[in-house]
């Protein structure tokens, strides 16, 4: 993990593959704990006429969906986590674990953590670290709204929030880029397989500290 703001725990990076191009169209319901939207009729992963089945937002409900959540994101990752990667998020901050279901089946997935920065204890940093949609649901903005989600919940406590992707990965950055992040840094050789990813920030009270 690059993200330096406190704790330890294994060594994940932002999944930015997960959201690759998947903007607009979905409508938030409710606030960052639960929410239903439909992305219209007669488009999107269906084809063909008729409304798209609802696409229901939800906060992580317990053990029983850690499987589900892992097999969703590893199925995007350019290099695989651990179970303990995956425990050191989502069972320290469970209200920033975000869910997105159709008919029941997960989706679209978000994983966060807040923590103040250790080189500015006075700086709480939120940080984004795993983002996944299922490729057969794109284009719906699944992965847009869980972004959305998220964000507004880390804005409550946080100055500022982070997370890493892939510098080939077009559409992540395009979506970050959208809900206002910005590129600070290039990270070269970041990831397992060798390929380079961006540091991206959002700014949100805080102005940019003198160094990460």
């Amino acid at each position: 993990m690059a993200d330096d703001a406190g704790g330890g725990g294994g060594g994940a990076a932002a999944a930015g593959g997960g959201s690759g191009g998947d903007g607009g169209g979905s409508r938030r319901g409710g606030d960052a704990a639960v929410g239903r939207g439909v992305s219209g009729s007669g488009a999107g992963a269906g084809g063909g006429g008729g409304e798209l089945p609802e696409i229901v937002y939800s906060t992580y409900q317990g053990e029983r969906q850690l499987d589900a959540i892992k097999a969703l994101i590893d199925a995007d990752l350019s290099e695989p986590y651990s179970i303990f990667t995956y425990r050191y998020f989502i069972n320290q901050w469970p209200q920033l674990c975000f869910l997105a279901h159709i008919g029941g089946d997960l989706v679209g997935v978000i994983v966060n953590k807040v923590a103040p920065v250790k080189k500015h204890p006075e700086v709480t940093r939120g940080y984004i670290a795993m983002l996944a949609v299922d490729k057969r649901q794109r284009k719906r903005g699944i992965g847009t709204t869980l972004a959305e989600m998220a964000i507004r919940a880390m804005a409550r406590e946080c100055d500022e929030i982070s997370l890493e992707a892939e510098a080939v990965n077009a559409g992540a950055l395009r979506l970050y880029e959208t809900l206002g992040f910005v590129r600070h840094k290039r990270l070269a050789r970041y990831y397992l397989n060798g390929g380079d990813a961006y540091r991206l920030k959002l700014w949100l009270r805080a102005p940019p500290p003198a160094a990460d």
